[in-house]
């Protein structure tokens, strides 16, 4: 291992994760704002039909392609014939916020802190369907500490992770070699072999206090390639201590 120059995350159940989720109220706050409702839709209904369209979606993601949050609203609500006074923009945001709770990873804000600390630079790549901007701001409302230099959404450029398109990318917009660049995450798939094949060295992040289906799916798995495998991100942070310690 080679100590990084910079540390790139993983969203969901890596940084934070989202201990609760009702899209029925999700929804209710987003009618909130209906102006025009041709069909009499109920927000029942709407969130009947948009489980119909995520499962879709989820087709699509099988392929590893990403849907934007902004493109699935615009589907819903107006096949529904349905306008709200609000932009799209406005109504994904109430409607994660209200649909999807959210909380901190245990020892995450310590361990921000200390990559801050220590001069290693900081990014974020999420296979998520909201945008970057909705991203972004819920990483800064939940880890105000954080000195994140870029974060990219896969629903911004329609791959998902472990395509190595997103990696490589990350790397450009930092202008580092894939040597000295790790990444961390709770996918062995997405995020650990993913990372690898683009020549970034993975951290695989399996904290298991915290429920996540991704640890029930590779039970008895093993990432196929070099690797850190972490419970607590105390590790890293031990691990990163005892790098910058050793002779050069």
């Amino acid at each position: 291992m080679i100590y990084p120059k910079m540390i790139i995350f993983d969203y969901g159940n890596t940084l934070l994760y989202e201990p609760t989720f009702d899209t029925l109220r999700g929804e209710e706050a987003v009618f909130e704002h209906v102006t025009v409702n041709k069909k009499g839709i109920t927000a029942a209904q709407a969130d009947a039909f948009a489980q119909e369209l995520y499962a879709k979606i989820g087709l699509a993601r099988g392929l590893g392609l990403e849907l934007h949050e902004l493109q699935y609203q615009k589907l819903l609500y107006e096949s529904l014939g349905i306008e709200l006074s609000i932009t799209y923009q406005e109504a994904e945001r109430i409607f994660w916020d209200n649909a999807f709770g959210c909380a901190v990873m245990p020892g995450a804000e310590k361990m921000i802190d200390y990559v801050n600390s220590s001069g290693i630079r900081s990014a974020v790549i999420s296979n998520i369907g909201f945008s970057g901007q909705a991203l972004t701001e819920r990483l800064t409302r939940h880890l105000p500490g954080n000195r994140f230099e870029f974060v990219i959404a896969s629903s911004e450029y329609g791959l998902r992770k472990p395509d190595p398109l997103l990696f490589t990318l990350a790397l450009t917009k930092a202008g580092l070699k894939p040597k000295d660049v790790w990444f961390c995450g709770d996918n062995i798939k997405a995020d650990v072999e993913g990372s690898a094949g683009a020549g970034i060295f993975p951290v695989w992040y399996e904290e298991k206090s915290v429920d996540n289906p991704w640890i029930r799916e590779n039970e008895g798995l093993e990432p196929n390639c070099e690797h850190l495998h972490i419970h607590r991100w105390e590790q890293l942070i031990e691990t990163l201590d005892k790098l910058k310690a050793a002779p050069s």
